[in-house]
């Protein structure tokens, strides 16, 4: 008897034990910072929207990247790059494709380089040499590198044997103030400069990820220290609530969808009218549109803009504010006025600015940035080539 109870007990652990193992998902968590608006931000407002006009007139070859279009950017990530890591604080930039970070071989002059943190291959065991010029052309002037490849890690992801720019050169004076040292591309590999492979896409390649799949979920919450979290390789349902609506990308090159219509109050307007085409765009905090159909905006709105292009409304009105519906893909996307206007305190003194800015881009382009993809979780699933939304959770 104890001898039969005995093999009963060994036959059981043998099965036990021959049972596959839990599948542990493979996914990275990035927790995002968040910057503060102020007036400084709001000085580069200007400069901004020519800068977007410039980055998006333009497809994959062109090299045009302008840097004043992340200075009003609010969210920050760490990565890390080499053996042992050299850590760095970079944009997921949904707009852009390609990483660049500050290289320890500038020269002393360059001001933002010593003010930043520098990648220095002689530290790195994993280093091996490229050596080919890399160039970004900015307002300011181009920004010049050379490209290096080594392993790139992010919340614990590796994508091994990556390609990216050591920046030598930096233009003007935006880049000394930068919240960031660099900028991690996270656009379709079609738009990358020098056809230089993104990092994401090099984790989906190697098996870093499960899925083919990120999403950003941004937190608008002021007082809260998280600025959100950026998932590679999946979703997080406890970001948002009720079902994800899908839309297919039709341009890869950047993040690139249909809008089939807006209306405000629930009014249709000659905005977006029929139709037209958005990017979603983690790089900037603004939604930006053809300047006819802003303007339609701001006066829906009672918006007063200035000489320069912002537009205000009095802080006091905002709960007031008639609400801005998208439709995408059959479903509505709607804006409050809290969602849709920054409210900037500065020495005392508080201000509310229009979150929407006129730019005429190519085809009547509209960008939708931060303004938008705070109020929606964000899922870009490069398998399907689709982009998803999902109302975020406060």
């Amino acid at each position: 008897m104890f001898r039969l109870c005995l093999f009963t007990v060994l036959l059981v652990a043998v099965v036990v034990n021959c049972l596959p193992a839990k599948h542990e998902a493979k996914m990275g968590r990035i927790a995002l910072k968040k910057g503060k608006l102020d007036r400084n931000a709001l000085a580069q407002i200007g400069p901004h929207r020519e800068a977007l006009k410039e980055r998006y007139s333009k497809l994959r070859g062109s090299g045009a990247e302008p840097l004043t279009n992340y200075m009003d950017a609010q969210y920050f990530g760490e990565i890390s790059i080499g053996t042992p890591a050299q850590n760095f604080t970079v944009i997921f930039d949904t707009g852009s494709s390609n990483l660049w970070v500050p290289s320890v071989k500038c020269p002393f002059f360059n001001i933002a380089c010593k003010l930043h943190n520098k990648y220095d291959s002689k530290k790195s065991s994993t280093y091996e040499a490229n050596g080919r010029s890399f160039a970004i052309q900015y307002g300011t002037g181009s920004m010049v590198g050379f490209l290096s490849t080594d392993a790139v890690t992010i919340a614990g992801l590796t994508a091994k044997d990556q390609t990216f720019a050591e920046a030598i050169i930096q233009p003007g004076a935006t880049f000394i103030s930068a919240k960031f040292d660099g900028i991690l591309g996270m656009g379709y590999a079609s738009n990358s400069v020098d056809e230089v492979t993104p990092v994401f896409d090099n984790m989906v390649a190697q098996g870093a990820v499960d899925e083919p799949v990120f999403s950003f979920y941004l937190n608008r919450d002021s007082d809260d220290e998280l600025g959100g979290e950026l998932i590679l390789g999946g979703t997080d349902p406890a970001h948002y609530e009720g079902e994800i609506t899908w839309v297919d990308v039709n341009k890869k090159a950047y993040w690139q969808f249909t809008v089939e219509g807006m209306s405000i109050d629930g009014q249709s307007v000659s905005v977006c009218h029929g139709g037209c085409q958005v990017i979603a765009d983690t790089g900037t905090s603004l939604i930006a549109g053809p300047s006819r159909d802003i303007r339609k905006i701001h006066k829906a709105i009672g918006a007063e803009v200035t000489l320069s292009g912002e537009a205000y409304v009095d802080c006091a009105r905002i709960p007031d504010l008639p609400n801005i519906n998208w439709v995408i893909n059959g479903k509505n996307f709607t804006l409050e006025g809290k969602d849709y206007i920054w409210k900037i305190t500065d020495q005392g003194q508080t201000v509310c600015m229009s979150g929407f800015q006129g730019m005429d881009m190519n085809d009547g382009m509209w960008i939708l940035g931060d303004v938008f993809l705070g109020k929606f979780y964000s899922i870009y699933d490069l398998g399907n080539d689709r982009v998803g939304f999902a109302v975020s959770k406060d």
